[in-house]
């Protein structure tokens, strides 16, 4: 199953992985969220990872988020580095219909660790996270590609991902309409950050 690969992989690489995260600079983007946010919303962070520097800034921001990560590791350094956020061990693809009722979902290079085939119906269990006008800032692959990586943060992992037009044809289908959508160049790799509003629930 790729999320025990995952799971494996991130247990290993959790230490270096979240000593270099910044090299990703998502700032602009969560600013763009907050900026569409109430204040004192609820936030919920698919693939946490060890909480910095996504969680920490909504959080800096009045907040509150909760974050699931697959990774027991990086679930033990979000509890310390972010000690004021809700952090706990969930396997995203294992999500329920309606388990959440929250104000916006984040996810940040996670979503593509698990087949992408199963994006469409991850996109439709966030939308019924959500009230009408509820947002979703996410990062996913720029182009197709399933296969997996030797040497990541030294060790192996699994990657699964459409082309752009792809991943916004999903987001939208699942019931949001697009605020943006572009591709980030920042540590000299390419990821689509898209960011969406919904507009309306989804039959399942």
């Amino acid at each position: 199953m790729p999320s025990d690969f995952v799971k494996v992989g991130y247990n290993k690489a959790a230490e270096d992985y979240a000593a270099k995260r910044d090299q990703f600079n998502n700032l602009k983007y969560l600013e763009k969220l907050d900026a569409l946010l109430r204040p004192q919303s609820s936030i919920l962070d698919i693939g946490c990872g060890a909480g910095k520097p996504v969680d920490s800034y909504l959080i800096s921001k009045g907040h509150y988020v909760t974050g699931l990560d697959i990774s027991d590791k990086m679930i033990e350094l979000a509890k310390r580095n972010v000690p004021s956020g809700q952090f706990k061990v969930e396997d995203m693809s294992e999500l329920k219909p309606g388990e959440y009722q929250i104000d916006a979902v984040v996810s940040f290079y996670a979503i593509f660790h698990t087949s992408r085939e199963t994006h469409q119906e991850l996109f439709k269990k966030i939308n019924s996270f959500l009230p009408v006008g509820g947002l979703l800032l996410i990062t996913m692959g720029s182009s197709d590609w399933e296969g997996r990586e030797q040497n990541f943060h030294g060790t192996e992992m699994f990657w699964s991902h459409f082309n752009h037009k792809k991943n916004r044809q999903l987001v939208e289908s699942a019931g949001f309409t697009i605020l943006l959508d572009e591709i980030d160049e920042t540590g000299s790799e390419r990821h689509q950050i898209i960011l969406g509003k919904k507009i309306a629930p989804v039959a399942r």
